[in-house]
């Protein structure tokens, strides 16, 4: 039984409180309090409509696609494209972007150690909400520790996790280096930036990787197309 939801229990109703009964047996439900984390005397709220409801409704199955790689790397165009690609087919997605959440959700976060964890950590929670509301959710972040990757791996069931692992050397990042980052970066105007003076640490066992292939990077439409291909196998892109 998970902490803070229901309790299913069958009791023989001859043997409830001494009570005779001509019915062999009834399901109770009783609701579990529960602490979780500083939250005390929670209860989980169960409701009629659920996941698999919410799926078939949208002729789609709720997963999360989480895209990690170096700034520069292409994961907000790998992001688009596929969220492009998955409307024109009529699949219902949403994108978490990293610099777009900041803005609001994550406002009070900045870029240090814990920072970054909390940030991905509060991503990861929202992306499992639009995957139980049965979305195919996009989140693109650097998202640069292995650990805070995992630990939003093991929010979701059923693997619905399918991390897209952006490997582009750091030397064609940062010569794209669209917002300056990496100039401001190599001039010591930005600390702790993720492949300067901060750590990067790839997967160890994405479901997808996307890299250069002959030096030659591959185009939205192809890293989109392999994306596609994928959930499509899994059977995410049915209802």
């Amino acid at each position: 039984m998970s902490m803070g939801h229901l309790a299913v229990i069958r009791v023989k109703l001859g043997k409830w409180n001494g009570m005779e009964s001509d019915q062999s047996s009834r399901i109770f439900q009783v609701r579990v309090m529960s602490a979780v984390g500083k939250s005390t005397n929670i209860f989980w709220q169960e409701c009629s409509v659920g996941k698999l409801d919410r799926q078939k409704l949208l002729k789609q199955k709720g997963c999360v696609v989480w895209i990690t790689g170096l700034s520069g790397s292409g994961k907000s165009t790998l992001a688009c494209t596929l969220s492009r690609e998955l409307y024109s087919k009529g699949k219902l997605s949403y994108i978490l972007d990293g610099d777009n959440v900041r803005h609001g959700l994550n406002k009070d976060l900045g870029f240090k150690a814990e920072d970054r964890a909390e940030n991905i950590r509060r991503v990861g929670e929202v992306a499992k909400l639009f995957a139980d509301a049965g979305l195919i959710c996009i989140a693109s972040l650097i998202s640069p520790y292995r650990k805070d990757r995992d630990a939003c791996r093991a929010l979701l069931p059923d693997s619905n996790f399918i991390e897209v692992f952006m490997n582009m050397p750091l030397a064609v990042c940062e010569a794209r280096d669209s917002k300056g980052l990496y100039k401001l970066a190599r001039a010591g105007k930005i600390k702790g930036f993720t492949g300067i003076d901060d750590p990067y640490e790839p997967p160890l066992n994405c479901e997808i990787e996307i890299q250069e292939k002959g030096s030659v990077c591959p185009t939205p439409g192809d890293m989109a197309g392999e994306v596609v291909s994928y959930l499509e196998e899994k059977g995410y892109l049915q209802p």
